[in-house]
């Protein structure tokens, strides 16, 4: 009766673990990433890891090879609370825009006073007279050049979400958050705010000027919602019509013009773009306007 579980215990002990049977499809030990790489992709082949493993292990490899400057948002982009702006300005428009910090600046975003948090916009309602400068939080600089690995083990010391990017020369040229690193790592996170906004519509209103648009909507609807004939020969979505125009897989951050309208990356990961900022540019007339003004101008 006692050696039955001895001989249990012998059986498990023989059964080769996930770490034997992925070692079984290195050919010899891996020298460079890309040959760990191969092999992970061939331990998937075989169903050893699943795709969301996988996804996680490559994800992981690319983050000791990035930088702090590869994934910030460009100082162009920073969405920061101007305190030399009248409250009655710069509170509506952190409100929309549905994140949980903003970069607190006095003029410039080289005179950042501070981090504040969405919460604390609460006290406004409650106390008008509540001062954002005594309360800020204090805010974290990182260089450019600081490895995303280094990055992530940064905020996990000081419990920060968010950095902000600077040059050799101090001054702040991006911004991080610690999503930005997770999602490099296991793919794109669909928070809150993303769930509550963006629902089941593919195109969703964020201010007078500017749209979210989903990378699959559809260019008829688009082009129904926005009442324009934007066209690609190629592709039938809004997605595959920039990816079309910029001639590679969008990355967050980048945008171009297209027909009067600017595409701004949101989301994207390896393989495609998930979710545009869309505005609309001040364009010329229409065709069909300018030919009735030229009509008009002949006939006099």
């Amino acid at each position: 009766m006692q050696d039955q579980p001895q001989s249990d215990t012998q059986h498990a002990s023989d059964e080769p673990g996930f770490f034997d049977k992925l070692r079984s499809f290195f050919k010899k030990d891996p020298t460079t990433a890309e040959e760990f790489s191969e092999a992970l992709k061939r331990a998937h082949g075989q169903r050893i890891i699943d795709t969301e493993a996988l996804t996680m292990m490559e994800g992981a490899l690319k983050v000791g090879h990035l930088c702090a400057a590869d994934l910030m948002v460009p100082r162009a982009q920073i969405e920061a609370v101007n305190l030399e702006e009248p409250r009655e300005v710069w509170l509506p428009k952190i409100i929309s825009r549905g994140h949980s910090r903003f970069p607190v600046i006095v003029g410039d975003l080289d005179e950042v006073k501070g981090v504040m948090h969405a919460k604390d916009l609460l006290h406004l309602f409650v106390d008008p007279n509540y001062d954002v400068l005594a309360h800020l939080r204090p805010a974290r600089f990182i260089p450019e050049t600081q490895p995303l690995n280094v990055v992530l083990r940064d905020f996990r010391i000081t419990r920060n979400h968010m950095a902000l990017v600077v040059d050799e020369f101090g001054s702040v040229s991006g911004l991080i958050t610690i999503e930005d690193v997770i999602e490099q790592i296991v793919g794109e996170i669909a928070d809150e705010f993303d769930n509550v906004n963006l629902g089941k519509d593919n195109i969703t209103v964020v201010d007078n000027e500017r749209w979210r648009v989903k990378a699959e909507t559809y260019l008829d609807q688009f082009n129904a919602f926005f009442n324009v004939h934007l066209q690609d020969d190629y592709c039938e979505t809004v997605g595959g019509m920039v990816t079309d125009r910029l001639e590679h897989v969008p990355h967050r951050g980048e945008s171009v013009e297209i027909d009067g309208f600017r595409f701004k990356v949101l989301t994207a990961d390896d393989r495609q773009a998930h979710l545009f900022l869309v505005e609309r540019l001040v364009s010329a007339a229409k065709p069909e306007e300018k030919t009735e003004a030229d009509g008009d101008q002949a006939a006099a």
